[in-house]
Formats: structure tokens, C-alpha cells, sequence
């Protein structure tokens, strides 16, 4: 919240005072008005006073909850918009439908609202608007400020130092690390180094040391002199500068050579080997010296995603993808503009020359925005796009890995062969009966659909016309009740119907469907507990799956669900009954006393053990003493137990 106050006051804002953060709720739309995506008339007349300048709208629903933020380059113009017309966006429809109110905002530019507009997404969270996918923090290089510095990746940004990146991940910067490691002896260790801790021999030479990767700055064998020398060379590498560095090392190693120092030559030449190394695979070729901003872009159906570079001396110093997840029908103008203000606001970036694949659809000042068609830039452009591509990719497999349509596709072929069906059984319910010595009989019905469970569709049936332990008979009245019903309605039919049991469950279901007339619509077959026999309608000899087989584990699912959740409910009534039972049984106590007793004691136990003053602050000292008599008739005599205080 401090950030978006802090954006408000930069940009100087003027909020009109009659239609500023004065939220007001009005009650005046009509359904008509909903229907033909109008406004109410409170609304109405705010918008007719809307001025066409620069600002930021917010549409709030009846909740109070903003449901939309905008930006807008003439504000009454742009919020009109939404209400003269039928969109062809079946959720732009739904937003305005939604839409109560509205506050809004003037700003100076068209580019301040888009920042302003940015920060309160953020704030907001609007249901309707596109959401940057954010979730993680990316790798930075940190120079830090000390007598000896040192250079090391991190992912937060709290130390005093230069911070170089961010890297588009942890390998990439790893890799710039290793380079630096290899051309220059720096220290690694995190000891506090000062001329006193120097001075006084408080640290060893370490492994280092030895094999020439550091220079010994904690024993003093380097000058911060020499040692700064090192760390302005690999600042150099951390801005981008290696080619700079590669003819630097270059023609240190021809000077070496032609004074005949040839070992100080062939350590420059390793260094030199090695930037020249990274160089091939870090400094794009045909942007030689090149320093640019670039954005690429690329989409599906639900998501955009934004390669940023920035590119210094031809060599790629930030990179990373911003992922944006689609609400509405927002045009790739517009998402481009998030992404390049979302950087301009992270990084303090003030941009010059941008290389975009197209042009966004805000003015942003001072910034010259080029879309190349063909050449150098063009090639570099290509380099983000591939970047962005292959991000997208990754992430649809990953989406595939977490819930992979594909697997869901090749189980429902499967069971479709291996229950002999003529279409995937996407939609399968399955039936259980529950009694204790016909007591509380009830059924269960599960719904699973793609092969998950669907808790939502999930029934409970108590059984109504059965008298006594007869689950053939149980079987037969849930079947016809669920599918009664569901043909009543209208609803589609499930693909395929499992009942926990063997024939005699299955023939009672056969009966039921064939008294519906949906026999031959509905695939039926039956499991046996006791070695997961498979039994179709008609046939002598069950079918038994593969042990192994994904078809049986969700069958076997689907049963042990539909038995967990009919003995739950079973249970619980059994419970309830029993204390109904107890309470009614107490003379002069009715079910609204019982209900009271029940909600503030929780169990017939809790209330045994209540005393007599704590029942009587429930439900009086009256009804108190009647239930106190029931449960300790050893303390009253038969006087006491019929007379009231």
C-alpha cells in the first residue's frame, strides 16, 4: 500500500472531489438495465460527468469490491464504452453486469495512468483484470561494499553494494560467476575483513589460496589497491563489457609475448581462452556493440508471456519472462504495456532505444520505440522471441505434468476398452448401502469425473421404503430416485455406473434401469469385494483386470470413496438418533430444549457431567432441574423430581 501512496503522489494526481473515492453504492439499476449492459442512474450520471482527460477508472460491484481497474487515454470516452453496446467477450458482458459503481482518478499522461493503473492491479487483485504471474524472486550478482568485496549471487537486496542482474535464472548466473572465478583470484569466504582483523593474523590461508583462486586478502598478500583493480574488471563483465575484455586481454597477451615474458603470457592467454568462451555463447553476434531494451511477446489462449533483455555492448545483461494470466479479451498492445511498465517500476529502468515487435498502445515519454523488419535488430528481436517461446513451452509441459489432459486421455481410453464401453467413461457414479441390523439405512452415491472425484455432485439417500437389511431392495429405490430425477431434469446421464456388490446388486440395478427405460443408455456392472471381480449384466463369469491396471486402482477408488462416505453419514445419524432418542425420553423437555442442550453441552457425556447451575444458564432452572433429575435421580427424591423451585 505504501508504494501505490507513493506512486499517487509522484505523479501529482487530481482526484475530482464528486467522483473521486467517495464509494457510493446505488440501488437504481434494473434488471432491464442489467440485461442490456446499462448503467443505473446514479451511475449514469457520473459518467456523464467524467472529464476527457487522462486517468484511471475502478468498477466496484455490490459488494464494494473493486472488480476491474482501467487506465484511459480520454476517461469518459473509455468507461462509455462498456455501456453502449453488447461486447462480443462473454466476460466483458459478465464485468459489466457486475459493475455498481465506479471511482476514478486524473493523472497528468497517458503513461502515469498506465503506472498508476499497474500499481493498483497489484494492490487490488480485480477478479476481471490481467494478472502478472510473479511468484518467485530472480537471481542478482552483488558486489558488496567492503575493503576486500565480494561477488556472489543472491536473491534478496538487502546488503550495501552494486547489484547486477537480475538473470532470467539460477544457471545463467551461475555461469557468469564461474567466468569470474576463472579469470580473477578473488575471495569466496565471508570473513569480516579490516586492517585490525588483518593486522593481527586472525584468519588462515585457505584452500584457495593455494590452488590460485584468491589472492589471500584475509592474510593480507593483495593490496585493496590490486584488489580493486580486479573488481572494477569484473564489474566490466557484470555490465556486459566482455568484449571490451576479451581485446583487453588480448593485447595484454601480444605485449607479454613480445617482451618475451612468456608464463605472464600464457596466464593472460587462459583468461583470455575463457572470456572468449563465454562470449560465443553469451554476446549475440549480430548485435556487436549494440545497446538496446528489447520485449518479444508470444501467447496462447490463457496466457501472454513477455521476454525482456537488456543489452549492453552486444552482450545479454538482464534477462527474464514475465507470464501474464488473461481475464478478458486484452489485446497484446495492451499486455506489452504492462510488461514495459512493470520493468520501467522494478528496475529504475529508463529506457531510449526499445526494440518491440509491435507497438504498445501507450505514449511513453522520451522512449523511442522501434519495430524492426528486417537486419540486426531484427535477428535480436528473434533471440527474445525464442527466449519467450521456450518459456511457454516448459511451462505447458509443466501444467501437463500437474494435470496432464494427455494422461487423462489415455486412462479414459483404457477403462473404455477394458469395460467394453462405446464412449470414455468421463462421467462414473457408484452406489452403497449402510445399515447396522437394518437400522438407519442409507446409500451413498460418488461422483468421479475424468477419472478424480467430483465432491461436489456427491448424494446422500436415506432409505425410505425399505423395512429391514434388504440392500437388494435399498439398491433398487436409490437407483430410481438418482436417475428419476436426473431424466426429470433433464441432466445428461453418467457414462458409467458401478454398484458395490456382486450379482444380487446388480441384478436389482438391471430391474431398476430397465423399469426407467434407460437400459442399454447407461453402461451398469457390479464389483465383489473379495477379489475384485468385475460383473456385467447378463454375463455367468465375472471379468477380472489386471492387478496392475489404471482402469481397477480408479474403480477401486471409486468403491472404497462411495463406502467411506455412506458409512460417514450413516454414522452420523446413528449418532443424532441416539441423542434425540435420550433427550425425548425426559419428560417435560421438547426438541427445541434438546436442540439448546445439544449446542451448548456438544454430547450427552458433557451434559452428564454438567451441574445443575450450568444447565440451569442454558435453559432455566426449571427445565435445568427436570434434566438433572434424569441423569442423577440419586440426588432428588420423588417430591423434588415433579416440583419446580
Amino acid at each position: 500500500m505504501e508504494d501505490l501512496k507513493k506512486l499517487l503522489a509522484d505523479i501529482g494526481r487530481n482526484i475530482d472531489e464528486a467522483g473521486g473515492f467517495g464509494l457510493e453504492i446505488t440501488p437504481d439499476r434494473t434488471p432491464q438495465d442489467i440485461f442490456e449492459n446499462r448503467p443505473g442512474k446514479a451511475l449514469r450520471e457520473k459518467i456523464l460527468n467524467l472529464p476527457d482527460t487522462p486517468g484511471v477508472y475502478m468498477y466496484v460491484d455490490r459488494n464494494g469490491k473493486v472488480i476491474y481497474v482501467g487506465k484511459a487515454k480520454r476517461l469518459k470516452r473509455r468507461v462509455s464504452s462498456y455501456f453502449n453496446r453488447r461486447h462480443d467477450s462473454v466476460r466483458t458482458n459478465l464485468l459489466v453486469r457486475n459493475i455498481v459503481d465506479m471511482r476514478f482518478i486524473v493523472v497528468a499522461t497517458e503513461e502515469d495512468a498506465l503506472h498508476l493503473e499497474n500499481a493498483m492491479i497489484k494492490e487490488y487483485q480485480p477478479r476481471y483484470n490481467v494478472m502478472l504471474k510473479d511468484d518467485k524472486s530472480y537471481p542478482w550478482i552483488v558486489v558488496t561494499n567492503e575493503l576486500y568485496p565480494r561477488v556472489f549471487m543472491t536473491r534478496e537486496r538487502g546488503l550495501q553494494g552494486r547489484y547486477f542482474g537480475p538473470y532470467s535464472n539460477q544457471q545463467t548466473a551461475k555461469v557468469v560467476l564461474q567466468l569470474i572465478r576463472d579469470v580473477y583470484p578473488l575471495r569466496s569466504c565471508r570473513h569480516n575483513l579490516d586492517d585490525s582483523s588483518i593486522a593481527r593474523g586472525k584468519y588462515r590461508l585457505c584452500l584457495d589460496y593455494h590452488i590460485r583462486k584468491c589472492g589471500g586478502a584475509c592474510c593480507g598478500l593483495i593490496s585493496p589497491e590490486k584488489y580493486g583493480e580486479y573488481i572494477k574488471k569484473v564489474c566490466q563483465i557484470l555490465n556486459g563489457e566482455t568484449i571490451e575484455l576479451e581485446r583487453h586481454l588480448k593485447e595484454e597477451m601480444d605485449r607479454l609475448s613480445g617482451e618475451w615474458k612468456f608464463e605472464e603470457a600464457q596466464e593472460v592467454k587462459e583468461k583470455y581462452e575463457v572470456v572468449k568462451r563465454y562470449n560465443a555463447k553469451s554476446v549475440i553476434a549480430s548485435a556487436d556493440r549494440m545497446d538496446a531494451d528489447i520485449f518479444s511477446y508470444v501467447e496462447n489462449a490463457t496466457t501472454a508471456v513477455v521476454n525482456f533483455m537488456h543489452l549492453h555492448h552486444g552482450a545479454v545483461v538482464q534477462s527474464l519472462n514475465l507470464e501474464f494470466r488473461r481475464r478478458m479479451a486484452e489485446t497484446k498492445e495492451e499486455i506489452l504495456s504492462f510488461a514495459i511498465s512493470e520493468i520501467k517500476s522494478r528496475f529504475g529502468k529508463e529506457y531510449k532505444d526499445v526494440i518491440v515487435p509491435f507497438l504498445p498502445d501507450v505514449d511513453f515519454e522520451s522512449v523511442n520505440f522501434i519495430v524492426p523488419q528486417r537486419g540486426d535488430k531484427k535477428k535480436v528481436l528473434d533471440v527474445g522471441l525464442r527466449n519467450a517461446e521456450q518459456y511457454l513451452t516448459d511451462k505447458e509441459k509443466q501444467l501437463e505434468k500437474l494435470n496432464p489432459e494427455k494422461g487423462i486421455e489415455s486412462l479414459m481410453e483404457q477403462m473404455k476398452s477394458d469395460f467394453r464401453l462405446s464412449v470414455q467413461p468421463r462421467h462414473i457414479e457408484c452406489f452403497d448401502n449402510s445399515n447396522i441390523q437394518g437400522t438407519n439405512p442409507v446409500a451413498s452415491c460418488v461422483v468421479f469425473k475424468n477419472g478424480k472425484p467430483s465432491k461436489k455432485d456427491y448424494r446422500h439417500f436415506i432409505i425410505k421404503t425399505v423395512v429391514g437389511a434388504d440392500d437388494f431392495a435399498s439398491m433398487k429405490e436409490v437407483l430410481h430416485r438418482r436417475y428419476t430425477r436426473m431424466l426429470a431434469e433433464g441432466e445428461k446421464l453418467p457414462d458409467l455406473v458401478v454398484v458395490d456388490g456382486g450379482k444380487g446388486q446388480l441384478s436389482a440395478a438391471v430391474e431398476a434401469f430397465e423399469e426407467m427405460g434407460i437400459r442399454g443408455e447407461v453402461t451398469l456392472v457390479g464389483i465383489a469385494k473379495r477379489l475384485e471381480e468385475i460383473y456385467f449384466p447378463g454375463d455367468q463369469l465375472p471379468l477380472y483386470i489386471d492387478k496392475k491396471s489404471r482402469s481397477l486402482r480408479v474403480i477401486q477408488a471409486l468403491r472404497d470413496e462411495a463406502h467411506r462416505f455412506g458409512i460417514t453419514h450413516h454414522r452420523n445419524r446413528r449418532s443424532k438418533g441416539q441423542t434425540v432418542s435420550e433427550l425425548d425420553t425426559i419428560k417435560g423437555v421438547g426438541e427445541k430444549t434438546a436442540r439448546t442442550l445439544m449446542r451448548t453441552f456438544r454430547s450427552v457425556k458433557k451434559l452428564k457431567e454438567a451441574s445443575r447451575e450450568k444447565i440451569a444458564e442454558s435453559v432455566g432452572k426449571s427445565k435445568a432441574k427436570l434434566v438433572y433429575a434424569h441423569f442423577h435421580p440419586e440426588d432428588f427424591s420423588d417430591a423434588d423430581a415433579v416440583n419446580s423451585d
